[in-house]
This record gives structure tokens, sequence and C-alpha cells, in this order.
């Protein structure tokens, strides 16, 4: 079975990403969030969802449970919104975790 890629965001975000084949899923309330996310990953079509920080952050504990799961992969990506730096935060951590130190965003 073919997995598709999907963004989840308001929007002013995702609004162009149907052009680029990735299907644009909007959602403006952050506090819907996890029920937007709980309902992509149920539908089993999707391998990477892409979430701007903004709903990456609010569906955090939704998030925890599908990083068990080898698929899909959950990357946040900034929004028009604004930028929380969650992903630069969460790259530092795979880094450090990976090599045990962080050598891309050590100050």
């Amino acid at each position: 079975m073919v997995k598709n890629i999907a963004v989840i965001g308001d929007c002013e975000s995702v609004k162009g990403f149907n052009a680029l084949g990735i299907e644009a899923i909007v959602c403006n309330d952050p506090d819907k969030a996890t029920f937007v996310l709980k309902s992509a990953v149920e539908n089993d079509r999707f391998a990477i969802i892409y979430m701007t920080e903004e709903m990456f952050t609010a569906a955090e504990k939704e998030r925890i449970k599908i990083a068990e799961q080898a698929i899909p992969a959950v990357i946040p990506i900034p929004g028009a919104r604004g930028n929380d730096q969650s992903g630069l935060k969460r790259l530092s951590s795979f880094v450090e975790q990976a090599v045990g130190s962080d050598i891309l965003f050590k100050q």
C-alpha cells in the first residue's frame, strides 16, 4: 500500500502544500490538533505527517503515543503564525542523543 504525506496546520500555513502533492489538513484551533492528528493516523494512509509548530506542540500527548510506532513520522515545520523553535529543539535533542553532545546548536 502506498503511503502519502500530509501537513496539518492553520489555513494560511498549509494552503500551498496541495500543489506539491501533499495533503493539506486544515486545523485552525490548537485545541483540536490532537483530534485531527489522531484522525490522520487512524486512516493509515500517511507515512509522514508534517505539523506546524503550533499544532505540533498542542498535540504533544498524542505525538508521544505515535512516536512508539515506526510509521507515521510526525515532523514539526514553522507555520505562518510564527516559529516557536520546537523543531530546532527536537533536532538538537536527536543530535545529542546520537552523538552524545549537541554539536549543531551548542552556544
